[in-house]
């Protein structure tokens, strides 16, 4: 179990940024896309003492079709720390359509019980 803690702070210009706290000394960090190590990854010295600076710059290869994700591990402990996951084409209309639809039926339930509820209460 890691001692560490990752906080998500912001994705700007491709370069996805959190805090890691918990560390007086450089952590070890590891950012791994499908099981690859992700390059360039930065970890400095925050202002607060025991907080760093994280940047993952999004690799190339998660620009693509589908769900990608890209996980943050304590190399110290094998522990995850936290992900991103980006979705992009045609899979994310696909799989919006199918929550939208779910939540319109979750809905619909939900008021036709409340309506059952209200006339049963008149009487």
């Amino acid at each position: 179990m890691s001692q560490l803690v990752l906080t998500r702070t912001g994705m700007k210009s491709g370069v996805w940024q959190g805090i890691v706290s918990g560390a007086a000394e450089m952590p070890r960090i590891v950012v791994t896309h499908v099981n690859r190590v992700v390059g360039d990854v930065t970890l400095i010295a925050a202002k607060d003492p025991g907080d760093w600076l994280l940047q993952v710059p999004v690799p190339r290869e998660a620009i693509s079709d589908g769900v990608q994700t890209v996980l943050i591990t304590d190399a110290a402990t094998d522990t995850e720390l936290g992900s991103f996951t980006m979705i992009a084409g045609e899979a994310i209309g696909d799989d919006l359509r199918a929550e939208i639809s779910l939540l319109r039926a979750e809905l619909d339930m939900l008021k036709r019980a409340f309506r059952r509820h209200c006339r049963d209460t008149e009487n």
